[in-house]
């Protein structure tokens, strides 16, 4: 793409920019409040390109003045500095051109938001339970060191630990941006602690991650909703079993059936429970989204497609094995101990790559 193609496209990003600025200044916007909000999501968005647009812009004058320079001066040592600053400038701007180039191409308008996950033990008997509650501890630790909030919503213990089934809400910033890269089937290769053999054995556990509907994504009536409650089970002190706490909601229309027990608080249990429900019915329209680009990025699978293998954990080679993009690595502890942002690091990479191809820029 030619310089003057990228300057005339973020000219009217810029256009654009000061626009949505200028809207979100007017009173019936500031009293629209669904509106509002939407715009001030846009204009956030753009800031980035924005600046981009004038580092750009910036480093483009600087090469005309620098030639100018060139041009008219004598002095043989202010023409070799201008020759250095113009070398250091021209191997800029394919790297500006190229950053330019991932910003204007549309995002994913769900990256931003916080993220429901889901991880339910697969094949593999007790040992898969055990692995789920190995995946959990692992996302917990990345949660903690980027700063972000799990609320669990519900789960079901293994009967030899781990979990079957463990739902949670994770808030944060750019929680589903990054998470939605874990959404698959991961697989385990260890000897089990059951087996007495040594035989090492592959188990494995899915997991599904939604991005967090807004209140204004997705209207529910109160009449499409049953609600239902029944006393809690598991940790909780005296009041499980003695009070009426947890949360059963099914909406009438799609027989969506949304749990919540983590609570004490009926009404506190009912609000996570609702959100919940609103984002798994807000996921059956966005699913039609993630089948279209799941077929065409190996980056991502869709959460529909819960058979999609992604990884594989093996624990005698000490190995983890990323099946998308071909990636092994030899430090299995480190990574279960919550460090997986470099493995998502590269995974965003590849899907950079594949979304530049997709795009006409």
């Amino acid at each position: 793409m030619s310089n003057n193609l990228i300057l005339e496209k973020l000219e009217g990003v810029k256009e654009r920019f000061i626009e949505v600025g200028e809207l979100l200044n007017q009173q019936e916007i500031l009293s629209d409040m669904e509106r509002y909000i939407a715009l001030n999501k846009e204009y956030k968005e753009l800031q980035p390109i924005i600046e981009a647009y004038e580092k750009y812009k910036l480093a483009l004058s600087n090469i005309t003045s620098t030639k100018e320079l060139l041009a008219t001066e004598k002095d043989e040592e202010m023409r070799e500095m201008a020759k250095s600053e113009l070398e250091k400038l021209n191997e800029q701007i394919p790297e500006m051109e190229d950053e330019i180039k991932l910003l204007l191409i549309p995002v994913d308008p769900e990256d931003e938001k916080n993220a429901v996950i889901e991880i339910r033990a697969g094949t593999g008997g007790d040992e898969a339970s055990i692995f789920a509650g190995d995946l959990f501890r692992m996302y917990t630790k990345f949660f903690e060191l980027n700063g972000w909030k799990a609320e669990v919503n519900r789960y079901t213990e293994g009967t030899a630990g781990g979990y079957k089934e463990i739902v949670m809400m994770v808030t944060g910033d750019g929680v589903y941006g990054i998470m939605k890269y874990e959404s698959g089937v991961h697989r385990v290769q260890r000897v089990p602690q059951t087996e007495t053999q040594g035989r090492v054995h592959t188990s494995a556990a899915t997991v599904v991650v939604l991005p967090e509907a807004g209140e204004f994504d997705v209207e529910i009536r109160n009449e499409d909703i049953r609600k239902d409650t029944y006393c809690s089970s598991g940790p909780g002190g005296q009041s499980v079993n003695t009070t009426y706490s947890a949360i059963r909601l099914t909406h009438i229309p799609t027989g969506i059936v949304v749990t919540c027990q983590d609570e004490k608080s009926q009404l506190k249990n009912y609000d996570k429970a609702l959100k919940e429900l609103r984002t798994r019915l807000y996921n059956l329209e966005y699913q039609k989204y993630l089948d279209d680009i799941s077929g065409r990025r190996k980056t991502m699978v869709s959460t529909g497609d819960r058979s999609a293998k992604i990884r594989t954990y093996n624990y005698p080679q000490g190995r983890m094995t990323d099946h998308r993009i071909n990636l092994t690595m030899y430090n299995l502890p480190y990574i279960l101990d919550g460090n997986i942002q470099e493995i998502i690091d590269k995974l965003q990479m590849a899907e950079n790559a594949e979304r530049l191809k997709e795009s006409n820029i």
